[in-house]
Formats: C-alpha cells, structure tokens, sequence
C-alpha cells in the first residue's frame, strides 16, 4: 500500500481537544556504529513544507532542502543516545529514551505526540499514538524523519573524516561491505557499539 503523509491524525487530535501535537521518529537502530538520533516536530498547519515523505522515499539532497525549510518554520527538537547508552539499555530502549529527549527538548511543550512504529515510550508523561508506517503517513512523523535523518548523515560524515576507512559517509554506519573491510582492517574504534553481534565477536 502507497500513502502519502497527510494532516489527518494531527486533525484527529485536534478534535480530540488537544492543541499542540507533535510528531517523533528515531533513525539508525540498525548500523554497528554511531549515536541512535530522534527528532520531534510541531509544524505549523499554515506553514508546511512541501513534498514530505518517509525520509528513506526521498533523495539526500531533497531531505537536505526539506531540512532547512522545516527547521525554518517549525518547532524541532533533535536528541540522540550515545553508543555507551546503547551498549549499556540496548538499542530499543535507547531509541525510546532518544525520542523522549526528543519531545522533552521542543520550545513549547507539546500535549500529545505522533510515535512512528508501534512503541511509546513510557517516560513521555504526554498522551501518545503509535502509528506504525508513521513516516509514510502523518507529515508530522514524516518531518521529524527527514531532520533526524539528515543530522545524523551528517554527523556520520563527520565522523569518517576523524575516522576514514570504514565508509561512514556512505553507510551512515550500517554494515555494508565497506564498513565490514574496514574493520577487519583497522579494527573497533570508539564510536562502534560493542553490544553489536559483528563488533562484540571482534572483540
């Protein structure tokens, strides 16, 4: 099934009586390396930036535009989990504690949030709705995907010029091939998740 993000559970809510709604979503539970990154998004219905969509649906260069339009017009909150957090909770519970950062951290605090995926964390203290596809679905979540993705790019671009070798500014830290020769080649460094299966039975 195809969907396009729409307004339509943001409005739900709305009728519900709450006022300000916000969208969170978590990007990189999957690579060996680098922090877990959430973001949450309040957008101002008269100011939506056109043509969003799940952050993995739309090019580099399109989230990048997308980036700087939403962080323009609306309230955004960006966190992350360390890779000793996620080696210490495990990397679904530092997704969780990821996006209540997340939400914590908005300019204004929001009374109800749109969860991608099928989890709300129990610390938010906020009504919640998990919406699974949520990305593909509410703008909201679609938003805080598109930051949350580009800032964690960027971050692993960052890193690989500190620590070349392993493709970071390609595989954003997944277990590609590259990454993979990498460490066999010039082994774990610092910012690799020990509680990984491919890292842990390195060390």
């Amino acid at each position: 099934m195809t969907y396009i993000p729409d307004f339509s559970f943001e409005a739900a809510a709305a009728r519900r009586g709450y006022i300000r709604v916000a969208g969170v979503d978590e990007v990189g539970r999957g690579p060996l390396a680098g922090p877990v990154v959430a973001a949450a998004v309040w957008l101002d219905l008269d100011n939506i930036p056109e043509g969003m969509n799940d952050s993995k649906k739309l090019t580099a260069k399109r989230r990048e535009a997308l980036y700087d339009q939403i962080l323009a017009v609306a309230d955004v909150s960006i966190a992350s989990c360390s890779v000793e957090e996620i080696d210490e909770i495990n990397i679904l519970q530092a997704s969780l504690l990821a996006m209540e950062r997340a939400v914590a951290g908005l300019k204004m605090k929001a009374d109800y949030v749109l969860v991608d995926g099928n989890k709300i964390p129990a610390a938010f203290g906020l009504d919640a709705e998990a919406i699974v596809k949520g990305d593909a679905r509410s703008l909201s979540i679609s938003a805080a995907s598109i930051v949350a993705k580009t800032w964690r790019d960027r971050l692993m671009v960052d890193l690989a010029q500190q620590y070349p070798g392993y493709g970071w500014e390609k595989n954003a830290g997944y277990g590609t091939k590259l990454h993979m020769e990498g460490l066999a080649k010039f082994g774990v460094t610092p910012h690799h998740r020990r509680s990984f299966k491919p890292i842990h039975n390195m060390l």
